[in-house]
């Protein structure tokens, strides 16, 4: 079964607000900037400049912003994206 990440490759299936439905995904919401905590999504808005469609298909993946990121919000968006990779 695969699963509904967000561009910085956190399962949304284990996001608060998108099992609140308060959230229907960045992919939804970002490009409007509509994100859940009222501002735009650094991550979401340097992928989708660089045209990909998550943070694994960048060349400086991770970088330091995804880190800090994941750091503070949990790590497995970065094996996540790794998992895309494969």
């Amino acid at each position: 079964m695969s699963k509904n990440l967000s561009t910085c490759g956190l399962d949304c299936a284990s996001c608060s607000f998108y099992l609140e439905k308060t959230c229907k995904g960045c992919r939804a919401v970002a490009p409007e900037g509509r994100c859940v905590w009222g501002g735009r999504c650094d991550l979401y808005d340097c992928a989708a400049g660089k045209n990909l469609d998550h943070c694994g298909q960048c060349e400086q993946f991770p970088c330091e912003t995804l880190k800090e990121w994941a750091a503070a919000e949990g790590s497995e968006r970065i094996q996540n994206l790794m998992d895309l990779k494969k």
